[in-house]
């Protein structure tokens, strides 16, 4: 293909960059305002980060060529690298990081995974914390969902993009008439989320900083935090039954914020089939640790079993990777269980990671329906969402995502297990980042910060593999794709 007809993503990537390169300011003033030394490093990322936007706008500035289906794969992927490269910046400036931890750090931010390579957070520059929490913030609800709000300005259709980003068999496909507006809907509830989260952590005896920092990378279930502690930090149990309950919220499917808004009712959540199974296995998965937990002796009382079970539960599911205990450290197959939990990830259309319980849902109607063409061969058994017949592509698509997910985890831990020493390691390392978890076990129990730098900048892959739904990233992968 001629490089002319990668006119349009070049300019959607460069425009992204200028836009992008404003999110190094709120951080700048943290700097300049607190004196931390970092001021510079912000300064050189904005510059640098919009003068490469704008050098790769202004030679394709007219190229307003429609985008096919097929281009909005290269958007998507080109959109993340880019903004997770630029991202590093300030990593390599301020804190003269590794090309390979500040890479890693950056896309653990805006893929919202939440694994770490510092330590020391508690003495680390405010605006380097400030900076970190707003990475999980922007890539929460999505980079490209944010950029779709602009391309009508660059005549630009993005309903190609949303459908190479789509997180999964979304019941709703568009929740207003265009996807421009669609994007804003979701951006208002994303950030009305936000500041309610934050004002609840403050009325809770957050400090006002923290309270804004952690109501970024809850509302994103994202897991970065301003302490090493983590959420542990504090020692509240209302500030950890708050984050229980953002977490949650976080972790439904927005279009049902929505609807649920738009329709004065709660109606949508009670009718959804997703939302049912999910509050299921989320109320199994906690009944199995609290129980476990305290069966085990890890804690003197029952309460204080289910204060911390219900805790990790919630952040290990929702794939956010918050903690108020060292759970690497919890007896028997606890962490093992935990780490396992994560794959089931929260809703689709939601910022969580993992396979999506939309997914989980149909494979066990799919499986039941197999069960029942045994006993009856010429029975015709539909696949159904609620009341809704799915078409039999919809089966066809989960099945092919599963497929590739078991089979990413198994190449890419051989591949790691080659690397570092310690299978644990391997084994979880690859489990948390394809699932945008964040936390690990063995070597990478409390930081990632000792692993190979070749796991780190492969880890950061497998970030992205999860967090663009694979399909979106292997497809550039195919030679049948670049024929087109």
């Amino acid at each position: 293909m001629r490089w002319a007809a990668y006119a349009p993503v070049q300019r959607i990537v460069g425009v992204l960059l200028l836009f992008i390169s404003l999110a190094f300011l709120p951080p700048l003033v943290f700097a300049v305002v607190n004196e931390d030394g970092a001021a510079m490093a912000f300064v050189i990322s904005l510059v640098t980060v919009s003068l490469t936007g704008l050098g790769l706008y202004w030679p394709v500035r007219k190229a307003h060529h429609d985008l096919r289906i097929s281009d909005g794969f290269l958007v998507v992927v080109a959109c993340w690298a880019a903004v997770c490269l630029a991202g590093a910046i300030p990593f390599v400036l301020a804190l003269d990081a590794s090309l390979a931890d500040a890479v890693f750090e950056s896309t653990s931010g805006i893929s919202t995974t939440g694994a770490t390579v510092f330590s020391g957070l508690d003495v680390m520059p405010i605006s380097i914390l400030w900076y970190r929490q707003q990475l999980q913030w922007i890539g929460g609800l999505g980079i490209i969902i944010l950029a779709v709000a602009i391309l009508p300005m660059l005549r630009v259709g993005g309903m190609q993009v949303a459908r190479a980003e789509a997180t999964g068999p979304v019941k709703e496909r568009r929740l207003t008439p265009r996807i421009a507006e669609t994007a804003k809907a979701l951006w208002a509830i994303y950030i009305g989320l936000t500041l309610v989260c934050a004002a609840a952590y403050w009325a809770a005896g957050m400090s006002l900083f923290d309270a804004f920092a952690h109501s970024f990378t809850t509302i994103s279930t994202a897991g970065f935090s301003t302490h090493d502690a983590s959420i542990g930090h504090f020692d509240s149990v209302l500030i950890e039954w708050l984050v229980t309950f953002f977490l949650f919220v976080s972790s439904l499917n927005f279009a049902l914020h929505y609807l649920a808004l738009r329709r004065g009712s709660a109606q949508v959540y009670l009718k959804d089939p997703e939302l049912k199974l999910f509050a299921m296995l989320l109320l199994i998965v906690t009944v199995l640790v609290t129980f476990l937990l305290w069966q085990q002796h890890a804690y003197d009382s029952f309460w204080e079993a289910l204060r911390y079970g219900v805790f990790q539960s919630m952040s290990y599911t929702t794939t956010t990777g918050f903690g108020t205990a060292d759970v690497s450290l919890w007896p028997g197959t606890l962490p093992l269980l935990l780490i396992l939990v994560s794959a089931l990830g929260g809703c689709a259309g939601a910022t969580t990671g993992g396979v999506k319980i939309i997914r989980v849902y149909l494979l066990t109607k799919q499986g039941m329906r197999e069960l029942q063409r045994l006993v009856h061969p010429r029975a015709v058994v539909p696949l159904k969402l609620g009341r809704r017949t799915l078409d039999p592509e919809v089966a066809n698509a989960v099945w092919g995502f599963v497929s590739l997910y078991i089979l990413c985890i198994i190449v890419l831990t051989l591949i790691v297990s080659g690397i570092e020493d310690d299978l644990v390691t391997a084994v979880s390392v690859v489990f948390s980042a394809m699932n945008n978890l964040g936390p690990a076990l063995g070597e990478a129990s409390s930081n990632w910060g000792s692993l190979a730098d070749s796991t780190k900048y492969l880890m950061s892959f497998a970030m992205l593999l999860g967090r663009l739904e694979i399909f979106t990233v292997l497809v550039l992968l195919t030679p049948s794709y670049w024929k087109h």
